[in-house]
């Protein structure tokens, strides 16, 4: 901790993550319904794919040893399709129609293609020898029965789910949702299409964070817009608590202003504070802590403080609660400058940019004009935060740095 009382944004994501220490709980979902839902438990196969031998391709079933020396001559005596496999077995010197995913018939031990043979009648002519195995895929050649296929832990994607199905699971076990209540806080805001009065403005960080929410597999709860009043206040946080919400989100007030009133209503409902107060920038005030069961995020009012403090702590927080085992791992990356920054002071910056591709294939970002924490278009604009260490000197344009991508991250 510093000596102005601000911890690390390292030290409070290790706070942020250890208010989670064990994953929710587990629920059993249809496997199409387990898209972007996090395992509980590890997916083994319930069979072996293919489950025989087949055919890689459309041609004849025979026996190598039958074909040389070419040109060879073999009896046709059926054929095998996807589905309709062929009942008998291949004797010597005979061939038979094969289709790709048809299993071969016992007696055969390669798939000739269907252009280095010519029919004449019930006779197949063979143009060139053969290979044993050649165009066969062997039984178990994907996987075989009782083999681990996906670990718990694993965020389930698309091609995921192919491979589930595909091993037998119509079902499978991931972790619960977190809940999480979103509240926005402030006599100045209004929500899009109200009324504005006059020193008013529209509410949009609410928004913001209960996407990131979906895009990180929670499920947000609008609290709607709590007035600056203690009462009002210990109201939507009753209501976070009879919901069973996992996370409350609080936006704006954290602060110690005249009219900041969220923490001292929070640690009058008997909040157990955890930090408040971060050296970075933008998103000095955040704030931690727990209320009963439930965690508490208070984010700063500005919106980029918001964005960029919901995807450093809550996407985590989120992640470790859903039973990711890299849920704090280090999301950036290295690129290069596009443009000269001056020394950093003793907070940890994160600077929106844009970012382009030299044409070697390297990253370049480059700083968007204003780093105003106010600014909605600039951030939009962005695709990325570049990070700028405390005390980190002034860089040049073409120098190095890490950056963490908005894509990717459900941002």
């Amino acid at each position: 901790m510093s000596a102005d009382g601000l911890i690390s944004v390292a030290e409070a994501l290790a706070r942020v993550l250890a208010s989670a220490p064990e994953p929710l709980g587990a629920v059993t979902v249809a496997v199409e319904a387990a898209l972007g839902r996090t395992l509980a438990s590890d997916v083994h196969a319930l069979r072996t794919q293919p489950p025989f031998a087949n055919s890689a391709m459309d041609g004849y079933a025979l026996r190598a040893a039958d074909t040389r020396p070419a040109p060879a001559r073999l009896r046709l005596v059926g054929e095998s399709a996807a589905g309709r496999a062929f009942a008998g077995a291949l004797g010597a010197n005979e061939a038979l129609r094969i289709f790709t995913g048809a299993p071969m018939p016992e007696g055969a031990d390669t798939v000739l293609v269907q252009e280095n043979a010519t029919r004449e009648g019930d006779f197949l002519v063979v143009k060139a020898s053969e290979t044993v195995a050649h165009n066969v895929r062997a039984a178990g050649i994907d996987f075989v029965e009782g083999e681990l296929l996906l670990a718990a832990g694993r965020r389930m994607s698309s091609r995921d789910l192919a491979l589930a199905a595909a091993a037998n699971h119509p079902s499978l076990a991931v972790r619960r949702r977190p809940r999480v209540a979103v509240l926005a806080t402030g006599d100045e805001l209004v929500r899009p299409g109200g009324a504005l009065g006059p020193a008013q403005i529209v509410a949009s960080n609410n928004y913001a964070v209960a996407g990131i929410v979906t895009a990180c597999g929670g499920e947000p709860i609008d609290l709607g817009i709590a007035a600056d009043e203690m009462v009002a206040l210990a109201h939507s946080f009753r209501r976070a608590q009879e919901i069973e919400a996992d996370v409350l989100v609080t936006l704006g007030g954290a602060s110690v202003g005249d009219y900041d009133l969220v923490q001292k209503a929070l640690v009058d409902a008997g909040l157990e504070l955890g930090f408040w107060r971060i050296a970075m920038r933008p998103g000095k005030p955040l704030m931690q802590g727990r209320l009963g069961a439930m965690r508490v995020l208070g984010l700063p009012g500005n919106p980029v403080s918001a964005i960029v403090c919901a995807m450093l702590f809550l996407r985590p927080l989120l992640r470790a609660l859903a039973g990711d085992p890299a849920a704090g791992e280090d999301a950036s990356e290295p690129a290069i400058l596009g443009a000269d920054v001056g020394a950093n002071d003793l907070r940890q910056d994160y600077l929106r940019a844009k970012l382009t591709r030299e044409p070697g294939g390297a990253l370049v970002a480059e700083p968007v004009a204003s780093q105003d924490s106010s600014l909605v278009k600039l951030l939009a604009q962005a695709q990325c935060l570049v990070i700028r260490a405390p005390h980190a000197p002034a860089a040049r344009r073409g120098e190095p740095c890490r950056i963490i991508r908005f894509g990717g991250l459900g941002f």
